[in-house]
């Protein structure tokens, strides 16, 4: 198991090491857009080569855990790790079709970070396991859900650093690396209505298992997830009715993964770690 952790961990961060930012030349017809002349194909190719073995042994030590828990570990630190490398995971699909790999230096030491904490912290025991299949069902959408959703920040966020860019004249050597603001956003609102999508079919599967939702210590949870689900849904309206983006599609998109991410680990926080409830 340290071996799988180790490797992981090694791995995610020499692969974001690869994927930083790099200074880009200014081209030499003096233009102020964004060139990509000086992006290095090999590193890039070669940091997610080495970014999918950190994958491997990511998912390998899930493997493990889940067959010593007997299910799904859903612990507090378990589904910080699983959320991790459901990141990892969705910004190497992306990478694939688009200049997105800079992101990695974000995602891939958080994925790290998480698998660490889990080798750490983690209780892969049956106590903390699911193994009904309609909950496990609702908890792989609601990790992907979670996953696609934070993806779609550090897009939105990315959208806003081009848009700055554009508007004062000032490209960093991260602002170089990224693709037109078009480009990002049409890609983040595809982001945000596969989130949506995702997270609409958690909510629904929640639905059906729901037996006591005080008992369960859901009520929170159900209402901070609507209030994220009803962000998004705003969100996409207003991009289909009045054309929304910039900073306002940058603060819908932050305020609703807060909301989701209260809603999830927040109270998965205190419930496990503060009142060592389950």
């Amino acid at each position: 198991m340290a071996i799988l952790v180790f490797a992981g961990v090694a791995a995610y961060l020499f692969a974001a090491f690869l994927l930083r930012p790099e200074s880009v030349a200014r081209p030499a017809d003096g233009s102020i857009e964004p060139s990509h002349a000086g992006h290095d194909v090999l590193p890039t190719r070669l940091g997610w080569w080495i970014a999918a073995l950190g994958i491997a042994a990511h998912l390998a030590h899930h493997w493990v855990t889940l067959r010593a828990a007997g299910g799904l570990d859903l612990h507090f630190f378990a589904a910080l790790s699983w959320v991790g490398v459901a990141l990892a995971l969705a910004l190497g699909v992306l990478a694939l079709r688009r200049e997105l790999s800079v992101l990695g230096v974000v995602v891939l030491p958080l994925a790290a970070f998480t698998l660490a904490l889990d080798y750490g912290y983690g209780d892969p025991s049956p106590s903390s396991s699911v193994s009904d299949w309609r909950i496990g069902l609702h908890a792989w959408l609601a990790l992907l859900a979670y996953a696609t959703l934070t993806i779609a920040a550090l897009i939105a966020a990315c959208a806003w650093l081009q848009d700055r860019a554009l508007r004062t004249h000032r490209f960093s050597p991260l602002s170089r690396r990224l693709p037109p603001l078009v480009l990002i956003e049409k890609l983040l609102f595809r982001t945000i209505a596969a989130g949506f999508i995702l997270l609409t079919l958690t909510i629904v599967t929640g639905v059906l298992f729901v037996e006591d939702m005080m008992a369960q210590h859901l009520a929170h949870k159900t209402v901070l997830t609507l209030l994220s689900w009803v962000t998004f849904g705003a969100l996409l309206f207003g991009r289909w009715r009045y054309g929304w983006r910039g900073r306002r599609a940058l603060h819908l998109t932050l305020g609703g993964i807060a909301l989701l991410a209260l809603a999830f680990f927040g109270s998965k926080f205190v419930l496990e770690l503060v009142l060592q409830r389950s």
